[in-house]
């Protein structure tokens, strides 16, 4: 059995290299015969990777103002340096959360042909989005770490969303991915329709730091990143894990997060 595709640091091996000039042709003949679409409305997007323009415009991007912890919009504009209620009474492991867009109905569409889709052309422009959004934490950032996947879902999926987006976030700003640094050694299951506290409970020894790793982790300030915000377990335990390696600080980058507009207040 063949190994999976995965996102690694260095060069590519020669095995890799032949493999993606016997792919390019075959890649060629599909984008004349099957013309790219959004994954959001499937209209046909021509040359351009990503969502049509109608889709584009439609994504709600998350700016000032909003709570300098947990990135999560406000209403309207509080002041500087003011932090939600959510903040305040359940501050996460993690110092600071950015969030390039919401989880919205489009948003949702683009990451799930991402990672479901085979659908890797979208890593450049979702990564472009972090970058931006993300700026102060990357300035202020010794290394990116991606939220890991289980072995067995790279098997599954053949690569891991966050180490796609992390790539894309380095070329941007010129921090160095650990792409090894952090490990998911335990397979937990899917965390959706879980509460809040069963998340948590379920990402408990999820991630370990890996031996002989903890050299680019300690006192190192690290930025996260994953691909969706939803309830924080699992960016929480990563960033704990982190912590608990010698990390001086984790902050955590994300392409969509989900906001609650009935707790988007102060």
């Amino acid at each position: 059995m063949s190994s999976p595709t995965t996102v690694q640091e260095g060069p590519p091996s020669r095995l890799a290299r032949i493999a993606r000039a016997l792919r390019t042709p075959v890649r060629l003949a599909l984008d004349v015969a099957l013309p790219p679409l959004c994954p959001a409305c499937r209209e046909v997007v021509g040359e351009s990777a990503g969502l049509c323009a109608s889709c584009w415009s439609k994504l709600c991007p998350i700016e000032r103002p909003f709570c300098e912890r947990l990135g999560i919009p406000f209403v309207y504009d509080p002041g500087p340096g003011v932090l939600s209620m959510q903040a305040i009474a359940d501050p996460p492991a993690y110092a600071r959360a950015r969030a390039a867009v919401r989880y919205d109905d489009v948003a949702r569409a683009l990451v799930h042909a991402f990672k479901y889709g085979d659908r890797l052309d979208l890593a450049p422009t979702m990564g472009a989005w972090m970058a931006r959004a993300g700026q102060e934490l990357l300035a202020e950032a010794d290394a990116i770490v991606p939220v890991p996947l289980h072995w067995r879902r790279i098997w599954a999926r053949r690569f891991n969303q966050s180490a796609a987006l992390s790539k894309v976030i380095s070329e941007r700003s010129g921090i160095p991915v650990a792409f090894e640094a952090l490990k998911r050694v335990k397979a937990t299951p899917q965390q959706v329709g879980l509460s809040k506290s069963e998340r948590a409970l379920n990402m408990q020894g999820a991630f370990r730091v890996a031996p002989g790793r903890k050299g680019e982790i300690s006192r190192a300030r690290i930025a996260l990143v994953d691909d969706v915000l939803t309830s924080g377990a699992t960016a929480d335990s990563c960033a704990r894990t982190l912590l608990r390696a010698g990390a001086r600080q984790v902050d955590l980058l994300t392409f969509a997060r989900v906001v609650d507009a009935a707790r988007a207040t102060i």
